[in-house]
């Protein structure tokens, strides 16, 4: 993986796939490249290490012409990352260039192969196996490049999204996908490929997504066809992009991060938005409701999810148990595929993901819904794989999210998981009728409190930069705010290369307390609701250790405050809510450490943004 763009028009293609790579900068890459077909038919190669800025100067001599061309950006899997590894690849005979995002998993099996029938390889990619095996087919078949990419793509086994051009063939792109997303752009006499909208909406609005296991092929002044890899033709609805252009700038902060830090009030609004009415004390979702029965009969909801979607479910966990009675269990998604999970018909699997395409997520939808599960996603990517794959779901509404490290897309999957449990429990009937008019009234509010919350952005930024020394960070809390430690953690080692661990805090005394010193800081999420007393305790702990206390605390807490070598206070909540405010100090602490650092925020080091690999 990590970014495709393809080009066939009437325009120079250079500059829009360089524009298309810069707008997939936000996934995640380690070097850069394009293909391109000028007017002779010469099929020109050109890649490098780096960002795609380095490809640029790279190309500033070089003759980039041509009305058709394909480009990525490579997050490496196989091989390191430098100039002969980086996408596209040519064939042997440079006659046609290919990339690709995705693992081949027996190409080392094709490789061997192809060596053993004279073939040269220059990389250590799977990828150029790939592109290999199409020239093969087609010389050896006497077939066009079409079908030489669907008969290749019956022998490979994995994961890939692809596009191919032909030295010869001026006027077409073909593509493919399998695990891996591709969107196609419709254009007035041009098309645009791309790993998702982001490269597109700056030319269209109308785009065809491609399911699993189909091959598109893209020709000059022609409509595109799509057939499937065992040949069969289909037809595609062309569906309508939501997003804007605006949504893809920084909108005047010096970076994605903190803009979309800072977006959440808003976002948070629009992802409760016609889903909860004050005046009516009602909540209401329709995934939820056209489903009543199976929610209502369910003895046990499966969370499936990643990275900080995971930390998400945990907290969906205690909100769906707390108010709706139904046993829930989170998942990795990467362990839940590959455990021989018990799974029966009358569970209820939520798959919560921003992307909408993150495979570990995707292969346990699929392993669910094998086993007879009612699968439920949450998701922020209109159209992306996973609601096309899930049974009914809801959407964030919270727009692209460039940053690597999720801020906005966390806070509205707990808005959402916090909505789904208030409707189940009122269908249910498990929730006091006074309590839910409570939730529903406090729930409206956030927004607001998060805007106050966001008021102590210059208040953190003082005293984070006191903390670019260490090394490593813990983060404490409990009940509903132990999700949040794990969360904030994650953030700290995304961004900023500090090793952090989140524990409930009445696990510190099981091992982290042996860490503690006064080089060590502590992150304490210490609201005045659920176990305050004995967090407290925890602290008093912590500073008997001298180690360097952070705490997260109730707007007017002077003990907590006073005990603590810095505070972040927060305005009061209910319990059940106080992460959508907690996580948000969280974030700016974590943001500012970086920025101070000198690190990229919103391209770090070794990660992409959706991970669409194993």
């Amino acid at each position: 993986m990590c970014g495709i763009v393809g080009y066939l028009g009437n325009k120079e293609a250079y500059p829009i796939l360089i524009k298309g790579l810069h707008r997939l900068e936000y996934r995640g890459y380690d070097s850069a490249g394009v293909a391109l077909v000028n007017k002779d038919n010469e099929l020109k190669v050109f890649k490098a290490k780096g960002k795609v800025i380095d490809l640029e100067n790279f190309t500033k001599d070089k003759d980039i012409s041509g009305t058709i061309g394909i480009a990525h950006t490579r997050w490496a899997t196989h091989g390191e990352p430098n100039d002969i590894n980086a996408h596209p690849h040519y064939s042997q005979s440079s006659s046609l260039a290919l990339i690709h995002n995705g693992i081949i998993e027996n190409y080392a099996i094709i490789k061997e192969d192809l060596i053993n029938r004279g073939f040269n390889f220059q990389s250590d990619t799977d990828t150029e196996v790939l592109v290999q095996l199409i020239e093969y087919i087609k010389n050896t078949n006497k077939v066009c490049l079409e079908k030489a990419v669907q008969l290749a793509l019956t022998q490979a086994i994995g994961a890939y999204a692809i596009a191919v051009i032909e030295k010869n063939n001026p006027d077409m792109i073909v593509a493919a996908r399998k695990s891996s997303p591709l969107v196609i752009g419709i254009g007035d006499d041009e098309f645009f490929l791309a790993s998702d909208a982001t490269p597109i909406i700056e030319y269209t609005n109308r785009v065809i997504y491609l399911d699993d296991e189909e091959i598109a092929v893209i020709q000059r002044g022609k409509e595109v066809k799509i057939k499937t890899i065992s040949d069969v033709e289909k037809t595609h609805e062309i569906k309508e992009l939501e997003m804007s252009l605006n949504e893809l700038e920084k909108g005047g902060y010096p970076h994605f991060m903190l803009k979309e830090i800072h977006e959440q009030p808003r976002r948070i609004e629009e992802a409760m938005r016609g889903r909860i009415n004050v005046e009516g004390n009602t909540v209401s979702l329709a995934g939820i409701i056209d489903n009543k029965e199976k929610f209502l009969k369910a003895k046990r909801i499966l969370i499936v999810a990643c990275g900080t979607s995971w930390h998400a479910g945990l907290i969906g966990e205690y909100l769906i148990e707390e108010l709706a009675r139904i046993p829930v269990e989170v998942e990795y998604a990467s362990e839940f595929r590959y455990r021989n999970p018990i799974i029966n018909k009358g569970d209820i699997v939520i798959a919560i993901s921003q992307s909408g395409e993150t495979a570990d997520t995707l292969a346990a939808i699929e392993l669910a819904r094998r086993n007879g599960a009612f699968v439920y996603g949450i998701c922020n990517v209109v159209g992306s794989s996973i609601p096309r794959n899930t049974d009914s779901g809801s959407y964030t509404h919270v727009g692209p999210e460039i940053g690597v490290a999720s801020t906005k897309a966390f806070t509205a999957q707990v808005t959402v998981l916090s909505l789904i449990a208030m409707t189940i429990a009122k269908l249910k009937g498990t929730i006091d009728p006074i309590h839910f008019e409570c939730l529903v009234k406090e729930l409206s509010l956030i927004p607001e409190k998060m805007k106050k919350t966001l008021e102590l952005n210059q208040r953190i930024y003082e005293f984070a930069r006191i903390f670019t020394y260490a090394k490593n960070f813990i983060y404490l809390g409990r009940g509903y705010n132990y999700p949040v430690a794990l969360e904030g953690a994650l953030k700290l080692k995304e961004i900023s290369y500090i090793h952090a661990e989140g524990y409930p805090a009445a696990e510190m005394k099981h091992g982290p307390i042996a860490l503690i010193d006064a080089e060590m800081p502590v992150v304490v999420i210490a609201p005045n609701k659920g176990m305050y007393e004995k967090t407290i305790s925890n602290i008093q702990e912590v500073k008997a250790r001298k180690g360097k206390v952070i705490a997260i605390v109730t707007e007017g807490d002077e003990t907590v405050k006073k005990m603590s070598d810095y505070s972040i206070e927060i305005p009061e909540t209910e319990e059940c809510f106080v992460p959508l405010l907690a996580a948000i100090p969280l974030q700016l602490l974590a943001y500012h450490i970086a920025v101070v650092k000198g690190c990229n925020v919103d391209q770090p080091r070794n990660l992409a943004k959706s991970v669409t690999v194993e």
